[in-house]
């Protein structure tokens, strides 16, 4: 079983997911072309051209004009279910989305549009792959904490429908104790609270995301290696960081992936896992970063076993639903070095316990590796994904 194989079969959760950022180009001009949107850009080829980043900003500058094409219930639907096409294809068992209400209500689009659209998505993701998923609203740091409160006070009347609430946007200048009441509140409301933290911004940010805002995930969380009483607790308290690799050299973070520190923070003994932020411009899926990041870092089998377990152990599901999934890693690690090996006794194990697995995990509605028909399936349909037709 070879590398890119190899991470496609374990069972692993995207946490540090922008589901604005998966709008690729060919969808983003469909869109504008159905809602009679007009665009920066002149053609799919010209917005490519125009990714090359310099920092966070000039990211983000260009992903708030890309958005601009979502405007309908059915637009937010349709990117969810081809951002869940390529997650199941590259092994992604549960998903937690970020969304960014305040990006589309400046633009006079009501929440409920998003939210009604997301679900739909993620119901259909549901059914058709077993794909689990969360949603996690996040607020512009960019703005103030009172914009922030005029969006929690229009997500109150579907509160149920969101499971947690998130910080993200430009980080240089913008400390996350800013919010401190805003995130208070969402902690009385009982959701759960992820922050944007250490990617740009020092170490300190960090300190007050945990600290101040109470956080239950450092997202990104890379210039904790920058304090190393940081990087201690957070390894003694195994507070987990959703590192994005390939988003932090597409955002000039790091010049290279081989000077990424991200062996290092897991070496430390910090509970690591490896995401795609914004996959439609950062140039790359949840498996992509995987493969990427192991081949540039030398990171083993166990060590991939390693992330993707911890991303299932970092989500917010109950363990119930996340043990057949940790079985699944450990299964698909075990029959990996079987197939090394040669192991005749390895492939006789799965050909006698699969079916119990997948009984097992079928019971509990959750997603275990794609069948062979799942995966023409899934290629079918990535075709139709970079189509834009899906």
């Amino acid at each position: 079983m070879d590398l890119e194989d190899y991470v496609h079969s374990l069972p692993k959760a995207e946490l540090h997911v922008h589901i604005e950022g998966t709008l690729e180009p060919e969808m983003m001009f469909a869109l504008a072309r159905r809602n009679a949107v007009a665009l920066p850009w002149a053609s799919v080829e010209a917005t490519r051209a125009a990714y090359a980043f310099t920092d966070l900003q000039s990211f983000l500058d260009l992903y708030y004009a890309g958005a601009a094409a979502l405007v309908t219930a059915q637009d937010f639907s349709d990117l969810a279910l081809a951002y869940f096409t390529r997650a199941h294809a590259d092994g992604v068992v549960h998903a937690e989305l970020f969304f960014d209400p305040q990006t589309h209500t400046a633009r006079g689009i009501p929440l409920a549009t998003v939210l009604d659209g997301l679900e739909q998505g993620c119901e259909q993701a549901r059914v058709r792959f077993g794909i689990t998923s969360r949603l996690i609203m996040c607020f512009l740091r960019h703005l103030s904490e009172a914009e922030g409160f005029a969006t929690l006070a229009e997500a109150m009347p579907a509160l149920t429908r969101i499971h947690g609430v998130g910080l993200d946007s430009s980080e240089r200048d913008q400390p996350p104790a800013k919010f401190a009441r805003l995130f208070a509140r969402c902690r009385e409301l009982g959701l759960h609270v992820v922050a944007h933290a250490g990617e740009e911004g020092p170490p300190a940010y960090i300190i007050e995301a945990l600290d101040v805002l109470r956080v239950e995930r450092i997202d990104h969380g890379v210039r904790a290696a920058d304090d190393p009483a940081l990087l201690a607790r957070l390894a003694r308290e195994q507070t987990p960081l959703t590192v994005c690799p390939l988003s932090n050299i597409k955002l000039c973070v790091f010049r290279t992936l081989a000077e990424h520190n991200f062996k290092q923070l897991m070496d430390a003994g910090l509970k690591v896992t490896i995401n795609s932020d914004d996959p439609a411009y950062f140039g790359g899926y949840i498996a992509a970063n995987y493969v990427e990041t192991a081949r540039a870092l030398n990171l083993t089998r166990v060590d991939l076993k390693r992330i993707a377990r911890n991303s299932l152990e970092a989500s917010f599901v109950d363990d119930e639903a996340r043990e057949p999934w940790c079985f699944l890693t450990c299964l698909a690690a075990f029959f990996s070095l079987g197939v090394i090996a040669g192991c005749f006794f390895s492939s006789l194990l799965l050909c006698l316990t699969l079916p119990m697995i997948l009984l097992l995990v079928n019971t509990r509605t959750c997603a275990c590796a794609p069948s062979i028909g799942s995966r023409a399936q899934d290629s079918r349909d990535l075709a139709q994904v970079r189509a834009g037709t899906l």
